[in-house]
C-alpha cells in the first residue's frame, strides 16, 4: 500500500523507514547476542539453537523439510541432527504414515526443551511488560508488520538462492 505523499512527507517517510530499518538490525543483533548465550548456557551452537527452535515451532517435520526452511544442505543439517539426538534435545522418529518406509519425522522432547525456555524466562518476561504498554489493535499491527518483514527476509534470501519463498 502506498500513498501520495507531500515533498516534506515523504522526507519524513524516508526518515522513519530509515529508522526502522536500523530498529530491526539492531533488534537482531541483541537477539542474536541472546541466542549465542544461552546456547552457551545448554552446550549448543548457534546453528544447532537455530534448528531446535525451527523443530520446536514446525515439528513434527522432515530432515528434509527442515533442510528448506533453514537453508542448510542436508549433510550439514545431518550433524546437527546427530548433535541434538545425542544430547537428548530432540528424537528422530520413522513416520509410520508415509508411504517410504525410510521417511523420518523429528520431534522435540519436550522435558528438555522446558529448560531451554527457562533461559528465556527474562526475555518473555520483558515482553509481557513491553506489550502491556499496547493495545490490542496496536499489537495486531506490530504483529502484521513483523510478519510481513519475514516475509520480506523470506524473499530477499529466495532471491539469493533462486529459491521460491517457503520451498
Amino acid at each position: 500500500m502506498s500513498f501520495e505523499l507531500s515533498a516534506q512527507e515523504r522526507r519524513r517517510q524516508r526518515s522513519s523507514t530509515t529508522q526502522v530499518k536500523l530498529a530491526l538490525r539492531t533488534l537482531r543483533s541483541q537477539l542474536a547476542v541472546l541466542q549465542h548465550e544461552v546456547g552457551g548456557l545448554v552446550a549448543l551452537k548457534d546453528a544447532d539453537l537455530d534448528c531446535l527452535d525451527l523443530i520446536n515451532q514446525h515439528g513434527p517435520i522432515t530432515p528434509s523439510a527442515l533442510s528448506r526452511l533453514t537453508g542448510l544442505h542436508p549433510a550439514t543439517l545431518t550433524g546437527i541432527l546427530d548433535r541434538l539426538e545425542r544430547a537428548r534435545w530432540i528424537t528422530r522418529q520413522r513416520d509410520p504414515e508415509a508411504t517410504d518406509r525410510r521417511t523420518v519425522r523429528v520431534q522435540p522432547l519436550p522435558d528438555r526443551n522446558r529448560e531451554l525456555i527457562g533461559h528465556y524466562a527474562g526475555m518473555n518476561d520483558a515482553m509481557d511488560s513491553l506489550c502491556a504498554a499496547y493495545t490490542p489493535e496496536q499489537l495486531d499491527l506490530i504483529a502484521d508488520f513483523l510478519r510481513r518483514t519475514a516475509e520480506a527476509g523470506a524473499t530477499a534470501r529466495a532471491g539469493l538462492v533462486g529459491d521460491q519463498p517457503g520451498t
